[in-house]
C-alpha cells in the first residue's frame, strides 16, 4: 500500500468511526442495544473506543509504510480534538435534527 492510499484509508476511517456511535443505535454497531436507545455516555464512550481503533490501524499502516515517527501528547490532543470534529454532523443529525 502507497503512502497516499494509506492517508485516505485513515481519513476514511475516521470520518466513518467518528460518526458510526451517532447513527446507529447499536453498541460498535454490533450489538442491540437495551430498550433500543443508547444514552450519550455511551455514544461518547463509543466515540473514545474508536478513536482508539482508528489510532491503532493508523498506527499498523505507518509501520507497514515506513518507520513509525514517536509523538508527544500534544500529536494525541490534536487527533482527539480533530476526531472530535469530525463527530460533529453525526451528533447534529442525532440531537439537533428533529426527526
Amino acid at each position: 500500500m502507497g503512502l497516499q492510499t494509506a492517508v485516505w484509508t485513515v481519513i476514511g476511517l475516521a470520518i466513518v468511526g467518528a460518526n458510526l456511535p451517532f447513527i446507529n443505535q447499536r453498541w460498535l454497531a454490533l450489538l442491540p442495544a437495551r430498550g433500543g436507545v443508547k444514552p450519550l455516555w455511551g455514544r461518547l464512550l463509543e466515540l473514545v473506543l474508536l478513536y482508539f481503533a482508528v489510532g491503532g490501524v493508523s498506527l499498523a499502516l505507518e509501520a507497514q509504510v515506513g518507520q513509525i515517527y514517536p509523538q508527544r501528547w500534544e500529536f494525541y490532543a490534536v487527533t482527539a480534538a480533530m476526531f472530535a470534529t469530525l463527530a460533529f454532523p453525526g451528533f447534529v443529525w442525532r440531537y439537533l435534527v428533529r426527526h
